[in-house]
Formats: structure tokens, sequence, C-alpha cells
């Protein structure tokens, strides 16, 4: 089997092209995250809230409500919210311009139309200066053409770190969607405790301490903020010494000081002769630094790889 794409399967994104849809979309993600964080029962390292990339959009998976499970779709071809019960009934919210505020209306009386009634916290989570959701009129854009381009992009993305993962025998997480960093991300471990990790300005020290409970090398796509353009990055909890200094592949890859991981241009991917390969070489380089550096027991915990395989 093979994950192998053509460049044309990657479509061009910048953030400022999208940046007043990218804001709406990420409150909504918030929103639906938020429910399943709810229903669901508490996974290691938050491994319980995430989304995940589909054949369609985003799905929260099947979440447990009382003796049915629901399912919740960002259903970007259709342009719908799409809320699947094991019952055989569905409600629909249509992806369309409206506020954050009436976007939690809808999806809330949805639910409560398929006799599902979860108790949120309506502040979103891990942004600056936050508006709970049923008061925020201001974030309302939806340009569906871009917000379907942005998913291509996850499809890409989730389709070689799906790849990248299967090489690794060790804890793994899934490849996953963190609404609230409005991420994707996939993380490896090398199996032993990690000291407290000292937090985030934008999250409570407890989430921070259970996500990273144990060492980490982390990686994974971010679609930009406002002047800052969309990023594949990768990083070590603890950092090892000399991780920052690491030669990494492709040459365009460099550790960013202010992010404080390695980074590597969407762009620069999109536009490669083979994008998966250029990929696959950020993640495999800067694992190998990070694992290499903090002397991970990598025979345990890796399986050779098809070319290592042929070599």
């Amino acid at each position: 089997m093979t994950a192998h794409g053509a460049p044309r399967d990657w479509p061009a994104l910048a953030y400022d092209d999208w940046a007043d849809t990218a804001a709406t979309l990420h409150m909504w993600t918030q929103v639906v995250g938020k429910v399943r964080m709810a229903l669901s029962p508490p996974v290691n390292h938050w491994w319980h809230v995430p989304l995940y990339v589909s054949a369609r959009g985003l799905t929260t998976s099947p979440i447990p409500a009382g003796g049915r499970s629901i399912e919740i779709v960002f259903d970007f071809l259709d342009h719908v919210l799409r809320i699947a019960c094991s019952d055989g009934r569905t409600e629909t919210v249509a992806l369309r311009p409206i506020s954050v505020a009436q976007f939690h209306r809808e999806v809330f009386a949805a639910l409560a139309a398929l006799g599902v009634t979860p108790h949120i916290w309506t502040v979103p989570c891990e942004i600056e200066a936050p508006v709970p959701f049923e008061a925020d009129e201001t974030h309302r854009s939806y340009d569906a053409a871009a917000a379907q381009r942005f998913w291509r992009v996850l499809v890409q993305a989730d389709r070689v770190m799906k790849l990248f993962r299967a090489r690794f025998i060790g804890k793994a997480s899934p490849v996953h969607f963190f609404w609230g960093s409005f991420d994707l991300a996939v993380t490896r471990f090398s199996g032993r405790r990690a000291p407290p990790h000292p937090g985030s300005p934008l999250a409570p020290a407890s989430v921070s301490l259970e996500a990273y409970s144990h060492e980490v090398s982390s990686c994974g796509f971010w679609p930009g903020a406002p002047g800052i353009a969309p990023m594949f990055y990768a990083y070590a909890y603890p950092e090892p010494a000399g991780f920052k200094a690491a030669a990494v592949r492709p040459d365009a890859a460099r550790y960013d000081p202010t992010f404080g991981e390695f980074v590597l241009p969407y762009e620069t991917v999109r536009t490669a002769a083979d994008p998966d390969a250029a990929l696959l070489a950020f993640f495999q380089s800067t694992y190998e630094a990070a694992a290499d550096l903090a002397r991970w027991p990598r025979a345990e915990l890796e399986r050779p790889t098809p070319e290592d395989t042929l070599s």
C-alpha cells in the first residue's frame, strides 16, 4: 500500500486570504469539540477531545450519549454540520455566514432535538481575549470555497502523517485535530516520564501537565495566523540539549526560537517535486534529532520502513 500523492493534490493556502473564515471556523470547531469533551470519558493526554479528518471534513467520531452514540461532522463538501445518531435520526445545521452565537444556538437546538443535552463551558480555549460563544456576534464569516480548501490541505497532511505514524511501534497518538490550537498533530512517546511542563499563557497548567506527562516528539500542521503563513512544525518535550542546532531536512526547515520548534513552510511542501517525500523527510529528521539526543531506545520503538527493508 502507498500513501503517495501528486503535487496537484496540495492546494494553495494563505491564511490572510481566508482569515475571517478561519477565525469563525476556529470558534465553531470549539463548540463541537467541547460537546465531544463533555460527553466522552477522559483519555490520557486529552485524546478524548480532538476532531479527526474524514472523507468529507472533520468528525468527532462516535460520542457516547446515554445508551446511544452520536457523531458530529463538519461536511465541507455539502457545507453542513451533520449530527447523526445511532437510533437512525439525523439533524443538520447549514454552514453559512452566521455568528458564533447563532451557530452555538443552532447546534444545541439540533442536539436537543435528538434528546442530547450536554453541558459545556462556553468560553473559548487557547485564544487571547476570549468571548463566550453565546455572546460572540463578531465572528460570522464563512467562505465555503476557502473552508473546503483548508480541509483538502488537512486531507494531505493527515495522509502523510498517518504514514509517518505507521513507522513507530511504541506509544503514539492518533493523527488528530486539536480545536483549541486549531492544528493537526501526531505525537510519539519514548515511554519515560517527563518533568512537569511549565504551562502555556493561554491554557491552564492542568492542560499542559496532562498533555506532556511523558517524554514526546511531536509534529503537525498549523494553518497560520494573521501575517503568519501556514506551516508544518516539529518539537520535543523536554527539548534535549543540542536540538535547536540539529541538522534537519529539507533545506527550508529551520528552528524558530519564537515558536520553540522546527518549522517548514506549507508552501515549500506544496511546491516540492515530491511533497510527500519532503514532508516525510521533515518529520523523520526532526524525530531522529529528538530521539537520538534524548537517547530514546529507538530499536525497541520503530519498525523498518519499506526503504530500510530494501536497502
